[in-house]
């Protein structure tokens, strides 16, 4: 399963592991499907660390997952952040899952089991590398906006029983 970033730098398209993140890869697509995550603000943008999304208020502390709630982690053995361009969800704590998601610059082992790989980026580095070199002020915010502008699911989800629960 395939999805494609289309943001105001670029595109980049995510792999999704519905297999062994089934709850997290439903939430997003779903939330992806429903345009929930279109003209979205990239909130959270560190160099060398991660840049982060999802969040239609723009501030970093809301977003909902498809269940009205938050929703619990799901650490994989075999996924890890081992790697630029690892897909995760974003929470403030243990199994508080929303709709934030973060993409990460760089190998990130200390992120292993506590944040739940569902992805991985699997085209659009120069778009990655774009984001990870825009000017942040407080709190990591990019000084001029970038927007998640859509996001194109490449496969139908419901023809693919792994991904729904």
């Amino acid at each position: 399963m395939s999805v494609t970033l289309h943001t105001d730098l670029g595109d980049i398209k995510l792999e999704l592991f519905c297999d062994q993140a089934p709850k997290s890869c439903e939430n997003f697509l779903a939330l992806s499907a429903s345009n929930y995550y279109d003209n979205t603000l990239i909130h959270r943008n560190i160099r060398g660390f991660l840049v982060q999304m999802g969040d239609p208020q723009g501030t970093g502390k809301g977003g909902t997952s498809i269940w009205g709630r938050k929703f619990s982690d799901e650490p994989h053995p075999a996924l890890k952040h081992d790697r630029r361009g690892t897909v995760s969800m974003a929470g403030a704590g243990a199994d508080s899952n929303g709709s934030q998601f973060f993409i990460t610059y760089a190998c990130q082992p200390s992120l292993d089991g506590t944040y739940g790989v569902f992805g991985r980026v699997i085209d659009g580095e120069e778009t990655l590398a774009a984001m990870e070199r825009v000017e942040v002020g407080k709190k990591y915010r990019p000084v001029e906006e970038i927007r998640l502008k859509s996001v194109t699911i490449h496969a139908n989800p419901l023809a693919d029983p792994s991904c729904i629960q």
